[in-house]
Formats: C-alpha cells, structure tokens, sequence
C-alpha cells in the first residue's frame, strides 16, 4: 500500500508543473449542448461536436446566423437554431455549454451565468474561463485519440493529428473488431488473458521499415555521386567546350546567376513555380527547349536531395504513395527528355509549344493566389502511377510543372498536404537525377553559362530562402510569379507570331 502512495504522492508533485486535466471521453449523444454564437469559430465547435457524435441534440443561439452554419444544420435535425440574443433562460435544461462569441463581456457573462447552475462551459480561446478543452482528435473507425496541450499550443495539437492521422493505418479498425473478437475466445483469468493479447499486439509497436526507408540516405548519396560521375564524364568528351567556357565566361551566365537566386527563393516561398519561372526565363534568353529542361533539372538535383532528406528526417513521407508513384514518374521523366532531345532541332516550333504551356500554368499560379485554402475532396485519388507518369513527362518535357500537376492534384483529391508535400519532394529528387542524365546522354554538354548559372544561383538562395520569403505574403509572391511568367511566355509567343509574320 505504501508504494502505492508514494508513487500517487510523486505524481502530484510532478502535476504541480504539468498537465492537470482529466481526459475522459463522454457520451455526448445524452446530453443536450447549447451553443452561442455562430460564426466561423462556431461552425468549428459545431462541426466538432457532430463530427464526433452525430446524434446530439444542439441548440444554437445567435444574433446572427452564418451561411455555412445555414447550409450545415440542414442534415441534422437534431439541430435547433434560434436566431436572437443570448437570455439566461437559454441555459434551462441545457447540460453542456460551449460559447463562440467575440463579445468578451458576453462571454464572462455566460461564464458566470452558468457556473451558477452547475454547467460545464467551454469558451472558445478563453482557456481562463474554461472547465474542458477540445482537445484534436484522431479518429480511425473505432479507435479514437485525443491530443490535449493544456491550452498553450493549439498548433501543436494539430500538428501530432496531422501525424497520427497519417500514421495510423485506416486497416487499424479491423484489428480493433478482430481483438474484440479473440478476447471473448480467451479463457483463463485476468492475468492470462492480458498477456496472450500482448503477445498478439507486439507487432504493432514493432517498426518494420521496408528495405528502401531504412536505406534512404544510402540511395540520395549513391544517386548523387553516380550523377557527378556521369556529369564528369560528359565534361571529359566535351572538354575543349567546356574549357571554352571557362575562359570566356559570357554575360548570360550572369543573367542565369541571378535568375536562379530569384527563382529558388520564390520556390522556397511558395514549394512550387521553381520550373516553370525558369522555363519561361530560359526559353525568353534564346535557349532551345531541351537545353532549358536540362539546365533546370541539373540545378534541382542538390535542393530535391536536401529537401527530400530533411523531409525523410521529419517523417514526412508516405512510403506506400511514395512507391507506386515513382517508378512511372521516373519512366514518364526519362521518356519526356528524350523525346525532348530527340526533337532539338525542331526548337523553333517547340519553343512557341513550351510557352503556350508555361502561360497555362502562369495563369494557374495567378488563379491560386485568390484562392489560397484548396478544398479537399474525401474521396482520395486512385490513380497515382498514372499520375506520376504524366506529371514526370510533362516536367522533363516542358521543363517545369511537378509540384504543380501532381502536388496540386495528391491534395485537391483528399491526399494529405503535409505527407504529399515530402512525397512528391523526395520523388522529385530521383526525376531530376534520372532526367538530367538523359539530356546529357542525348545532348552532351552544352549552354553551361545556364547550367551553371542555375546551379549556382538556386544553391545560393538555398540557405536564405525560408528567411527572406517570410518578409513578403504568399499571396503577393503567387500574383507576382503568375504575372512575371505571363508576361514572359506571352513574349515568346508575340515574337514567333512576328517572324512567321
């Protein structure tokens, strides 16, 4: 009994300086909720609530009713919305309160209304006034988890759900059913029963990576040197090319320098446009289309790298997407390049093809900037190896558009932006490598001024870029990037039109 004490004793001098409250799940469906206010606070603490249970009786009541809140209650009626101001007879016959108001002298009020009565409430961003928190919740069939950070950091909640949410296997609510099912076969005491399902359990605390998670870093370093020893000895069959350059540096190495500071910093800004920005700019200097893919693509190989280990390291990717995308992303990136370099000397005609496509996703970008939260649908994307095969040509052939075709599409279809932002990072690291090579097998060594330039210039902004982007809005940057590339792809286009002319 002793043991017991100290150990009960210990604990309370430990919660003296951390989390005190009491989690427990309650059953919300027997008791009635008022909810005051409904904006948007209050359509998040509605949607909370019959997210977790559909069922509850809930009474709104606010002056002034939301659109969306309009719309919601439609579904459920469960729900009873009155649209008036707040008495102190809206909290007869009422169990538990939540209050969504901008009004903090109402807010107290109700606070103190309530208290009198007995009434749990929960105030919205008034941790002080509250008597429970909604904490994050991650929900996987049966299995529910709640993360509380005792009201100092919201995000951080949201932060571990995100992870748990992607983490936890939707296959986890079988096994749920499963052990449900095993433990009424069990025979024997308490003791006995407890051990057998542990035994059961221990995979699922076991971390079983595949061959190529455990392996990640040995692949990145293996591809980067096998690369450099590739790019080597391109430079050794074209040497006096390349010593050519060496001695007469020209000025658009210069031009390509700085274009590629700029573009990697807006990159780094926004996770996306570093393509096709430099696309646009290159096509715009008077290099072939081939020569441009390949300059941008050598210039990405050491950022990807680093971006897709930092992600790796952060636990950011979804091995499982990552697998079925690569492998047709990388053919359809080989694929794009050579038939790219296979038609070199057809430039002329395809520059004015490269600039119709960088002015469609210039318009893209700009359309982006106005509508910055991106919907997701519940039902994700299937077809992923299509996908990444059409994304991995599209980006070889036309120089630029990975981030946007398939990052754009992983989240527009319920994908997690989070995971499928370190997916198609890491991924885009391999394409690179793969696309690099073969502009160099097909090409040689040529246009190093905008190779190097590239290179370069991104490395460069690489360290800096989180900083200084910070200073100007994303939705600023968005506009500006849209309207740069417009402008330029439509120059390209004007003056084909002119010399046909």
């Amino acid at each position: 009994m002793q043991p017991l004490l100290n150990t009960i004793q210990k604990n309370m001098n430990e919660l003296e300086h951390e989390n005190e409250l009491f989690p427990v799940f309650i059953k919300l469906n027997n008791f009635r909720v008022l909810l005051i206010g409904a904006g948007n606070v209050g359509l998040e603490k509605l949607t909370a609530i019959i997210n977790n249970s559909p069922k509850t009786s809930v009474t709104i009541v606010s002056e002034l009713i939301s659109n969306e809140i309009e719309q919601f209650v439609k579904d459920f009626p469960r729900i009873i919305v009155k649209q008036k101001s707040f008495e102190a007879a809206d909290l007869q016959n009422i169990d538990i309160v939540f209050v969504a108001t901008n009004n903090p002298i109402l807010n107290q009020e109700i606070r103190q209304l309530a208290q009198e009565i007995n009434l749990l409430v929960n105030v919205a961003d008034k941790p002080e006034l509250c008597d429970f928190y909604l904490g994050s919740i991650v929900k996987k069939g049966n299995l529910k988890i709640a993360i509380s950070t005792n009201g100092k950091s919201p995000t951080i909640a949201k932060r571990l759900k995100q992870v748990l949410n992607e983490g936890l296997p939707s296959e986890i609510d079988v096994t749920l059913e499963n052990m449900s099912a095993l433990r009424e076969t069990l025979n024997g005491d308490f003791s006995s029963k407890v051990k057998r399902l542990n035994q059961i359990t221990e995979s699922l605390i076991i971390s079983k990576k595949s061959f190529l998670e455990r392996n990640i870093k040995w692949f990145i370093w293996f591809s980067i040197v096998f690369f450099l020893t590739a790019c080597s000895i391109t430079l050794w069959n074209t040497e006096p090319v390349f010593q050519s350059f060496l001695t007469h540096i020209n000025p658009l190495f210069y031009w390509f320098l700085v274009a590629g500071f700029v573009f990697a910093m807006v990159d780094g800004a926004i996770g996306m446009s570093y393509g096709v920005t430099s696309a646009s700019f290159s096509i715009a200097m008077g290099l072939p289309p081939a020569s441009a893919s390949m300059a941008i693509h050598v210039s990405e190989v050491l950022s990807n790298g680093i971006a897709g280990w930092m992600h790796y390291k952060m636990k950011n990717i979804n091995w499982k997407l990552f697998k079925i995308l690569i492998i047709p992303a990388i053919l359809g990136a080989i694929f794009g390049a050579f038939l790219l370099s296979s038609l070199q000397q057809y430039s002329v005609y395809l520059k004015p093809i490269v600039s119709i496509y960088t002015l469609i996703l210039g318009f893209m970008i700009l359309m982006k900037s106005f509508r910055l939260k991106i919907k997701r649908d519940h039902k994700k994307i299937k077809n992923i190896g299509f996908l990444g095969f059409v994304g991995g040509f599209i980006d070889a052939a036309f120089g630029g558009g990975w981030g946007s075709i398939v990052l754009s599409s992983l989240i527009a279809g319920g994908r997690h932006p989070l995971f499928s932002l370190g997916t198609v990072k890491i991924s885009r690291f391999f394409i690179a490598i793969l696309s690099s090579l073969t502009f160099f097998t097909m090409l040689g060594g040529s246009y190093w001024e905008a190779v190097l330039g590239l290179v370069i210039g991104s490395a460069l902004a690489a360290p800096i870029a989180a900083k200084v982007s910070n200073k100007f809005s994303v939705k600023t940057i968005m506009i500006a990037v849209g309207c740069i590339v417009m402008l330029v792809s439509l120059r390209s286009i004007v003056l084909f039109i002119l010399k046909i002319i």
